[in-house]
């Protein structure tokens, strides 16, 4: 082990310690302080847009309103529902009490998990590591936050807030490269929440086995966008190519693959065509709406897929432009696509957007069901009876109907995935769960279970018949 090697196992560890010394009082925290401290989390962040939305620009050109809607409002928002909701949330949840536990009362208590880790990605650098804290703080716990180093203005921004507003102890930021995780994951978390690919999902879920801790991996897939023959076929075209343009394709829940009836194939390629050229007039390229591809890496994976998919035979009938020295991929469309195509392998998290036709709902069904469960499945139709359908013959993490990307906006609903797509939800009340500990209380009241005591007479047996028979 190297001597920095060394000095950031000790701190981590020191840290750690620290943090794991006051999460007992940190538990103990009531509605109103947990509260305060969303609230001056909410303040100090308003208090510094400008610096936000400058740090985006610098790390990928993130337009301003993309910050505005894409980041903060998630905060913000996740923030004043955590707040107005919270004391309800902490307080002992009943249950009923069955005839067999007669004499008892019954109730969860939500208890803080303790020690927790985030781990965020780089697309959404502030939004994906804030909203899950929100939630770590609402339940009562530490935390050690580790940032993405592809978005090294925004993770400097976090570190400086989160620096400003908490002690050490309580909160706090680490930054660097994959050897920082690797360290962070060996340290005896009671939960860790990762948000990123499915591939370093199998690695977070195989350390946190190490100390049997909890996880919640909020990752990704492909997710498709089903359009049937009775689609309003021009609101389907612009949705899906907002979807594919914010923040440049680079979001978990964009639509990846199109699956449209072959009636409306043409009808789809014109109207997206027209929606682009609406959103970014003379060209996304000249647009100052439109973002960069986060880095050169990045940019060469998405080239390579496009390059890739044109050599097996794909057609490109909407943009297809690339330029290395900016990281600009433009707004794409392809059709005659292929499984044997990287592009339909993978998950693109870009502007590209593949296009497959369908004849039959049977079709549709088993080919969305011959891939890992996605993150998110979209309908656009008109047809309840196809809408159920759909709905009903498949699995996602979340299903967003007749529009694209609106269900991680509503903490009323479970964000997340399932198998491959992810484990666990956040949002809201179910964040709240997420990072909470359900603890079932019983109290006895009046009476005894002595009567069930050995030695196991007749009568014992007769007793136990007639449970197990009517309750």
């Amino acid at each position: 082990m190297s001597v920095a090697e060394s000095t950031l196992t000790r701190d981590l560890q020191r840290v750690f310690d620290a943090q794991r010394k006051n999460a007992v009082n940190v538990a103990l925290t009531n509605a109103d302080e947990r509260a305060e401290k969303l609230k001056v989390l909410l303040d100090y962040l308003m208090a510094h847009l400008p610096d936000v939305e400058k740090a985006m620009y610098d790390d990928f050109r993130k337009p301003a309103v993309e910050v505005l809607l894409g980041e903060v409002y998630t905060i913000t928002s996740e923030i004043k529902f955590a707040r107005k909701n919270l004391k309800n949330w902490m307080k002992p949840q009943r249950v009923p009490t069955p005839l067999g536990m007669i004499g008892t009362s019954n109730y969860i208590k939500h208890e803080p998990k303790g020690n927790v880790l985030i781990i965020s990605p780089w697309n959404y650098p502030l939004a994906l590591a804030i909203k899950p804290l929100i939630s770590a703080i609402a339940a009562g716990n530490v935390a050690m936050l580790k940032p993405s180093e592809l978005t090294p203005h925004t993770s400097r921004f976090l570190k400086k807030m989160i620096n400003d507003l908490f002690a050490e102890e309580e909160v706090t930021v680490f930054e660097g490269d994959a050897e920082v995780a690797t360290e962070l994951l060996k340290l005896p978390f009671n939960h860790i929440f990762f948000t990123g690919a499915p591939t370093i999902g199998k690695i977070v879920m195989r350390a946190a086995a190490d100390h049997l801790a909890s996880v919640t991996l909020e990752l990704g897939g492909k997710s498709p966008n089903i359009i049937d023959e009775t689609a309003d076929i021009q609101k389907a075209a612009e949705m899906t190519a907002w979807s594919k343009g914010l923040n440049n394709g680079q979001t978990c829940i964009a639509v990846d693959y199109v699956m449209i009836h072959a009636s409306k194939k043409d009808e789809f390629i014109t109207s997206y065509r027209a929606a682009l050229q609406k959103m970014y007039s003379e060209g996304a390229e000249k647009s100052d709406s439109y973002a960069r591809i986060v880095n050169n890496r990045h940019f060469n994976r998405l080239k390579g897929y496009l390059d890739d998919a044109i050599a097996k035979g794909a057609s490109v009938v909407v943009g297809g432009k690339t330029l290395a020295e900016q990281n600009y991929v433009e707004p794409t469309l392809l059709t005659n696509v292929g499984d044997e195509m990287k592009i339909m392998q993978d998950e693109i998290f870009g502007p590209l957007l593949p296009v497959l036709t369908y004849q039959n709902k049977e079709e549709v069904i088993a080919y969305v069901n011959g891939k890992e469960k996605p993150l998110a499945l979209y309908i656009h139709s008109t047809d309840s009876k196809n809408i159920d359908y759909f709905l009903n013959n498949t699995t996602a993490g979340d299903t967003v109907i007749n529009d694209v990307m609106i269900q991680f906006g509503n903490a009323e609903l479970p964000f997340g995935g399932v198998n491959n797509s992810g484990i666990g939800k956040s949002n809201g009340y179910f964040g709240f769960q997420e990072f909470s500990n359900l603890r079932g209380v019983s109290k006895r009241q009046f009476g005894t279970m002595k009567f069930l005591y050995p030695p196991y007479t007749a009568n014992v047996r007769k007793i136990m018949d007639l449970f197990v028979k009517y309750f």
